[in-house]
């Protein structure tokens, strides 16, 4: 495989398919033990949505207020 004038390469289809790339997959490229390696790039989670999901189950455990969930992990970690 050559890269092109523009430095493209194209990824055969067996690889696209097996790993999931499509055309709007988001990859990026990294240098590993001297060698180039392609990943797809993590999705990044939006945590924003989940806001305020727990706060039910954690005032039934007897957690409430500003600093609940770090009292509730401070309890289970055993401070």
């Amino acid at each position: 495989m050559k890269i092109g004038e523009r430095g493209q390469v194209t990824i055969p289809k067996e690889i696209r398919e097996k790993f999931g790339l499509g055309p709007d997959t988001d990859v990026e490229f990294r240098i590993v033990k001297g060698a180039i390696q392609l990943a797809k790039t993590p999705k990044k989670l939006d945590l924003r949505k989940w806001k305020g999901r727990c706060k039910d189950s954690f005032v039934e455990l007897g957690f409430s207020g500003r600093r609940a969930v770090d009292r509730f992990i401070d309890e289970a970690r055993g401070r």
